[in-house]
């Protein structure tokens, strides 16, 4: 089993990150880079000298077939994943996108139907469900070990926001703080609980403390993101609640605050951020007033969702249908937008 031959597309931070990933795991073979911005094409095209370069998306793909890429990884802004990746489908090539896959709920299943007709892999970077916390969780629920789940608690509050301009344009991004963190804590959810039916969305998005219209427009009539979000989710037959708050810039007294915590008739259990890292996390287990830690970790989870994708398509270039979980996805943030 060979590793496979990808290209790269955007070397922004999260783009170097996840290019260093495959390049310290020799899951992949990188034959072709491409960014706009001269400094990181160069920093890439060091790192990895026998790598073809390129300035425009356009221009790789005309030599994908001649390069023998099998797949790209792209780590553009938003409203490039969906022509991006409809583009490398259509050239018979599986994709690896950065989260969150689409700017909405449309674009989503368009990009998932097209993967499904090529029949090649389509990957997004939902990362937390490949830390052992969230592994350990996941067993707990599907062992039955917590009983009937009938409450999830997700928060992501960042003291920080984007430095990107683009990330503020929701012509670009989509949306803010909910597209940029809440999207993790939503697949998480999803995931955990085997996909269930979502039967009512509730929630809004807010911007400096004001409510906002479709989650981008201002009672001024300004078009923004938000800041902050939150959202109540019904599960499955109403017998479930999913509680959802996220927030940049937030006055959190640390860094970040992470947490999903599930609660079931036999037990609970919390997996979280540790000491306000955006990279430690354990896994808390409850049982009436007692608790146990049973998992934590440090940054060794980081690369674990696209090396995953490498591993597949090394083994399989087809279609894995586990993508549709990110319509999903960005039907309950279109909800939480109300658009």
């Amino acid at each position: 089993m060979s590793a496979p031959r990808l290209g790269f597309v955007g070397l922004g931070w999260i783009g170097r990150m996840r290019l260093e990933a495959l390049t310290e795991a020799g899951a992949a073979e990188i034959v072709a880079v491409c960014e706009a911005v001269p400094e990181r094409l160069a920093q890439a095209g060091g790192a990895h000298p026998k790598a073809a370069r390129f300035t425009e998306y356009e221009s790789l793909l005309e030599r994908a077939e001649e390069m023998g890429l099998d797949g790209l990884v792209i780590a553009t802004p938003n409203a490039l994943h969906a022509p991006q990746t409809l583009a490398a489908l259509k050239r018979g090539l599986a994709v690896f996108c950065q989260k969150p896959l689409a700017l909405d709920a449309r674009e989503a299943r368009d990009m998932v139907d097209a993967a499904r007709k090529a029949d090649r892999l389509l990957g997004v970077d939902y990362s937390y469900r490949f830390t052992d916390g969230a592994r350990e969780l996941k067993r707990l629920v599907e062992a039955g070990e917590l009983g009937r789940i009938f409450s999830l608690e997700l928060v992501f509050h960042n003291a920080y926001g984007p430095d990107k301009p683009w990330c503020f344009d929701p012509r670009l991004a989509g949306g803010g703080a909910l597209m940029d963190l809440g999207v993790h804590l939503i697949d998480l959810a999803l995931w955990l609980l085997d996909d269930p039916a979502i039967r009512r969305v509730r929630g809004g998005a807010f911007r400096h403390g004001e409510r906002l219209s479709l989650g981008r427009v201002t009672p001024s009539g300004q078009t923004t993101v938000d800041d902050f979000a939150s959202a109540w989710l019904d599960v499955d037959d109403g017998q479930t609640v999913a509680s959802l708050a996220v927030s940049w810039n937030a006055h959190a007294g640390r860094d970040c605050i992470i947490r999903a915590a599930l609660f079931g008739t036999e037990g609970g259990a919390e997996f979280r951020n540790v000491d306000g890292s955006f990279y430690d996390f354990e896994l808390e287990r409850f049982r009436g007033r007692s608790g146990e830690v049973v998992t934590r970790e440090s940054k060794g989870w980081l690369g674990k969702a696209i090396l995953g994708w490498a591993h597949r398509l090394a083994e399989s270039k087809r279609f894995d249908s586990e993508i549709e979980r990110s319509v999903r996805v960005s039907e309950v943030v279109d909800g939480i937008y109300g658009r």
